[in-house]
């Protein structure tokens, strides 16, 4: 296993499925401590944090529901209340819902929702857990391209919502590079995971999508993940501020 990040210690969010599940994987496998987060998926986070267990790292899978205002406080409070000497190397704000909203038709519910999972969550969840980043520590924020291409099919809200992350993530940057805390994102296209997996269930959507991709292919969650890995450890120690594309070349 490559050991690049031996030592340190990751939180993922929404890690028990998807892109989280293997964000989660790729880091134990370089040798991060693995805190898995999740709301819903508690068989599913339990068998994770047992496979990283089985590469020899240590693994914690936490719940909190990320629509909570006080989700982060209560993150926080759990971590430390177990770990007097806790420290956190990596934040990886990966929880998400990807929902169709068309205009016109959408109940505040839904806009209420997408905006606190996607949005108010990375905020706030960064907030309570900032003071235990030390120097040298990194933040990485799932985006998509959905926060700079139009994307069909009532996917508005849900671009907006990234697009802010991106904003996040630049004036996190710079906000917080006098403490030697580094902040980017990375912005997947279409993944085949089980939170897209009724959208890709119909074989003209498919073809659609896989046809604005050069490849003829999308990226896997696996390859996502890998840049992940390499923005969280020493290689990427000069980058800061950026949203670097994974999207298999969707939006060229």
């Amino acid at each position: 296993m490559n050991a690049m990040l031996e030592g340190k210690r990751a939180l993922v969010t929404g890690a028990s499925r998807g892109l989280g599940r293997a964000i989660a994987l790729a880091l134990a496998r370089a040798g991060a401590q693995v805190v898995a987060h999740y709301y819903r998926h508690a068989t599913e986070a339990q068998a994770l944090c047992r496979e990283i267990q089985a590469l020899g790292r240590e693994a914690e899978c936490m719940a909190a529901d990320l629509a909570d205002a006080r989700a982060g406080e209560k993150l926080a409070e759990q971590l430390t209340a177990r770990d007097p000497e806790f420290r956190l190397d990596l934040l990886v704000n990966n929880a998400g819902l990807w929902r169709t909203t068309p205009l016109g038709t959408t109940e505040i519910s839904a806009v209420d929702e997408l905006l606190a999972v996607n949005l108010r969550s990375a905020f706030l969840v960064t907030q309570a857990l900032l003071q235990w980043i030390p120097a040298g520590g990194a933040i990485v924020n799932i985006s998509s391209v959905a926060a700079r291409q139009g994307v069909a099919g009532g996917r508005s809200l849900y671009g907006a919502t990234k697009a802010a992350l991106d904003a996040f993530t630049r004036n996190w940057a710079l906000e917080l590079a006098p403490r030697g805390i580094r902040v980017n994102a990375v912005a997947p296209g279409y993944l085949r995971t089980e939170m897209t997996a009724a959208h890709f269930s119909n074989p003209a959507m498919l073809e659609r999508a896989l046809a604005r991709h050069p490849f003829g292919r999308m990226a896997t969650p696996e390859e996502v993940a890998a840049v992940v890995v390499f923005l969280a450890s020493p290689a990427a120690a000069a980058i800061t501020g950026q949203i670097i594309n994974t999207s298999a070349g969707f939006i060229i």
